[in-house]
């Protein structure tokens, strides 16, 4: 549990790291502190997992990870609304990390399976998310780009 949810969180956190110049947030901005934030948080958080195998090791620091990346991801989401085309994604992918993290702790004693079933609910809708994302951006700028 330790090495697939640890290193679920720390690959989710080094290619938020990684994207979020692509995005056309510049990384001194307001926005791109609070998404370096986050991703920094949940990279520390696969890590710290990575180290310390224990059910309720994962389910506090994991839901601290989700939960406080989740947050900042949504505050972002809110502050750039109706000015940046990945708003609504933050905001969707920010309430995702903050349900799952509040799932978390209720599934510690239940063990490791039901702790990787919840966590891996969140990455799976959280990657949905992103892919139809991706698909429509990418859909949308291949109708503009044709147009003059």
């Amino acid at each position: 549990m330790g090495w697939a949810g640890g290193l679920y969180l720390l690959a989710t956190g080094v290619v938020s790291l990684r994207i979020i110049p692509a995005s056309g947030i510049a990384p001194k901005s307001l926005s791109g502190k609070l998404l370096s934030a986050g991703a920094a948080v949940l990279a520390g958080a696969g890590f710290a997992v990575i180290l310390m195998h224990s059910d309720l090791l994962f389910g506090v620091i994991a839901a601290l990870g989700l939960g406080v990346a989740g947050v900042l991801e949504l505050a972002c989401g809110l502050q750039q609304r109706g000015r940046h085309v990945l708003a609504r994604d933050w905001i969707a992918s920010g309430a995702i990390g903050i349900g799952t993290a509040a799932l978390l702790p209720f599934f510690i004693n239940l063990g490791a399976h039901a702790l990787l079933g919840v966590a891996g609910g969140g990455a799976i809708i959280s990657g949905v998310l992103w892919v139809l994302s991706g698909l429509t951006l990418r859909h949308d700028a291949r109708d503009g780009a044709g147009k003059p």
